[in-house]
């Protein structure tokens, strides 16, 4: 039996009504948790197996996701997909604008992109068969 099981990305957001916004209702996700009750900072959301942890520090700590800092590391997330191409039409009938479509790419994998509220880049995707 597996040992390690999953992980949690940890974000660190500017707002966290607007992420939560954007997980919930364009990516399909649940909050799982949010806290502290009365001025929440920090949730977790999540769908199926896999949970993303959200955190609005301070005014002055900003989100640096990959791709600000190097052309090269483009995503922030990995979130594995058993059949991206359901998930992708799931979320072109929900208007889901898209970082990049659903392809085959150069790495070999098949999947597309999404972009958060704060630029986290998300591919969603698996190696291709």
């Amino acid at each position: 039996m597996s040992n390690l099981t999953h992980i949690w990305p940890f974000f660190i957001i500017s707002d966290i009504k607007d992420s939560i916004d954007f997980y919930v209702k364009k990516l399909g996700f649940e909050v799982r948790f949010i806290g502290p009750e009365g001025d929440p900072f920090w949730a977790i959301v999540g769908r199926d197996n896999i949970s993303i942890m959200l955190k609005a520090i301070a005014p002055d700590i900003i989100p640096v996701p990959n791709h600000t800092r190097h052309d090269w590391a483009h995503w922030d997330a990995y979130i594995h997909a058993n059949d991206p191409d359901a998930l992708f039409n799931e979320y072109c009938a929900a208007g889901i604008t898209f970082h990049q479509p659903l392809k085959d790419d150069e790495d070999g994998l098949r999947g597309f992109e999404v972009k958060d509220a704060d630029g986290y880049v998300l591919f969603f995707g698996r190696p291709k068969e």
